[in-house]
């Protein structure tokens, strides 16, 4: 009797879903199985780290936290200190009754943006320009590393926008323009995810393992097409122009594995996407074969009404239907939690479109060994800011640079630039003398951009650890020759100084979003003033800092030469390498370079195509062997 006790005890404790030699299928079958509705709906909700707790994972059997823009565990924390939080969420999860592990989400958009010593990548619109396609899966592997660094598996990139019109605030998480260049660019979800092994099905998610993390193609669709640029706007095209612009990286994205979609704010012909069925379970997840998760943005349900959290239930009930898995509530998860119960519980949802969000969440689970491997360790806190993703980092910078003007025609180019200058002086023994001006040319902040530490992105170089182009530049040249740094030098100044050369990096204050729409595209001020003032005096080169193209030509007969650096992060060293002759410049346009703003949208093809650089322009230089 005994023995025949044990037995049905040792039967009784083997779980399916627990076995990692169960196939998928099986594994997600076993566990919807054993779930109540009120652990499915759980698994659905995602809330924001601020108001997670190991308690609240336990009682509401929530799914998934996240990091919202700048939520941090304290100021500077360090990847330690990010694990033992998630792990004490994590722990929450697995004292529950079936013991599903939560998945913890952030962004980490251009590196791991959030966390205070991590390596900045290049914004995608210069990833964009790179035309390198490895490059960016090199970038995915090495975000990869650095994002499981600090405990987390789950980041909500790449952004596969399409960016059709540079008012967009969102322009810079665009790569490009041109739809193919956004496609070549999902390179990156193999580098953060892992090559899908060959004779996968299609549309199954795929993460190979504890150095890798699950991706989340984004924002589905058409978040780069609305009218004037205006964030979360309406995207007005035809069906046929909506799949041949702003859906192809979808198609490819699938096609590597990826593991979650990211539904847009913006509207398709008035219709918001978080509420579209026929696209999202009709086309991303019937035509396409998605089998991974769908996710809204943060309080994306509240903003299928207007304004916002108007009418949630109904918010609940036409975004569940619509086909959305996830919810990034991010907050009020009870009020989420308790609309989506009674709506189920009344037959307004049916039980059927709750088991398919499940099992879509489990399958992402099991796919990416969170089962197996719930908790985080330390084992990979050096890869957090490592010299080789900083040379990574650098090389990219490199070749996102792209040269605009090089002297006229008539004269000799001003670039690359020599780091001993041999101009006479009057005084033989006088050190050589280069000036250094503008905003943006000591401004980590400045040249990080938007989702750098905080969601608007910061001023200033106490943000988080790099290099500035100013102490890149002198880094870069001879111990002879003098720098001098003028942020903002009045024009007599620069003449009575005799200044070998200049150079004058300026552009765009970070921003992200809403906050970055704009309908001028203006260089900040003083930009404007400072290019003027030194570029009517001496020999100069301008370096934009920016997310996007900006108004230039009203500038361009003061300019020798012209780089676009977009938003190059922390590794400003990059820059003085090409600007230098270390490297020689490579980048192309990833997208048109407007004379005016009156011209936009202006894209490449369009009838009435007048840029001031076209699409695909940029000048090369022959590196100098010697200095």
């Amino acid at each position: 009797m005994g023995l025949l006790l044990l037995c049905c005890l040792a039967e009784a404790e083997y779980l399916k879903y627990k076995d990692p030699k169960q196939p998928l299928h099986v594994r997600v079958n076993d566990l919807v199985s054993r779930m109540t509705l009120e652990e499915k709906i759980g698994q659905m909700t995602q809330i924001e780290r601020g108001v997670a707790s190991a308690e609240v994972m336990k009682k509401y059997f929530i799914g998934s936290v996240l990091t919202g823009g700048g939520s941090a565990p304290a100021r500077q924390a360090s990847a330690e200190a990010w694990i033992n939080i998630i792990n004490d969420f994590q722990k929450g999860a697995l004292s529950t009754r079936l013991g599903i592990p939560m998945i913890y989400g952030i962004d980490a958009v251009h590196g791991h943006n959030n966390v205070y010593n991590a390596t900045i990548f290049p914004h995608n619109i210069g990833l964009g320009a790179t035309r390198d396609p490895d490059l960016v899966k090199r970038i995915g592997a090495a975000t990869a590393l650095e994002v499981r660094a600090t405990g987390i598996p789950y980041t909500f990139a790449p952004c596969i926008a399409v960016c059709r019109d540079p008012r967009w605030g969102r322009c810079y998480e665009s790569y490009s323009e041109d739809p193919k260049i956004v496609q070549a660019m999902t390179e990156l979800i193999p580098g953060l995810q892992g090559d899908i092994p060959a004779g996968s099905p299609k549309g199954v998610p795929y993460v190979a393992g504890k150095t890798k993390v699950a991706a989340c193609a984004k924002h589905f669709v058409g978040d780069g097409g609305t009218i004037n640029g205006v964030n979360e706007n309406n995207t007005i095209i035809d069906r046929h122009g909506l799949l041949a612009i702003h859906m192809p990286a979808y198609y490819n994205s699938i096609i590597k594995g990826v593991s979650t979609v990211m539904v847009s704010y913006s509207s398709w012909n008035g219709i918001k996407m978080h509420a579209n069925q026929e696209l999202v379970t009709g086309f991303l997840k019937n035509t396409l074969q998605f089998r991974g998760f769908v996710i809204t943005d943060w309080e994306g349900l509240d903003r299928i009404t207007s304004p916002p959290h108007a009418n949630y239930s109904y918010s609940v009930e036409v975004g569940i239907k619509a086909g959305i898995d996830m919810v990034m509530v991010p907050y009020n998860y009870i009020e989420f939690i308790d609309d989506l119960t009674f709506q189920v519980k009344n037959n307004i949802i049916p039980m059927s479109r709750i088991d398919d969000a499940v099992r879509r969440i489990l399958r992402v689970k099991f796919v990416m060994g969170l089962f197996e491997n719930p908790l985080a360790d330390d084992s990979l806190v050096d890869q957090l800011g490592s010299q080789e993703h900083r040379e990574l980092a650098r090389e990219a910078v490199r070749k996102s640079l792209v040269l605009l003007k090089n002297g006229d025609s008539t004269e000799v180019p001003l670039l690359p630039l020599p780091k001993k200058t041999s101009k006479i002086l009057p005084l033989p023994k006088k050190t050589s003398k280069i000036l250094v001006a503008g905003s943006h040319a000591d401004n980590l902040g400045y040249q990080c951009g938007g989702w750098t530490i905080e969601w608007q992105g910061l001023s200033g170089n106490d943000l988080t650890r790099g290099t500035t182009i100013l102490n890149a530049i002198k880094n870069t040249v001879d111990q002879q020759t003098e720098v001098v740094y003028q942020e903002n030098p009045d024009a007599n100044f620069v003449k009575s100084n005799n200044f070998s050369y200049a150079i004058v990096v300026v552009g765009e204050h970070p921003y992200a979003e809403t906050n970055g729409d704009s309908m001028n595209l203006n260089i900040a001020d003083p930009g404007p003033n400072t290019i003027t003032n030194v570029c009517g005096a001496v020999e100069c080169v301008v370096v934009v800092i920016s997310g996007r193209p900006v108004v230039i030509q009203p500038y361009l007969s003061y300019i020798d030469a012209l780089v676009a650096a977009w938003l190059p992060g922390t590794e400003g060293q990059g820059v003085a390498d090409v600007l230098f002759g270390d490297y020689d410049f490579t980048g192309k346009l990833p997208r048109t370079w407007f004379k005016t703003v009156d011209q936009l949208p202006m894209n490449v093809g369009d009838p009435h195509y007048d840029p001031l650089f076209p699409f695909g322009f940029g000048l090369t230089t022959k590196s100098r062997q010697t200095s």
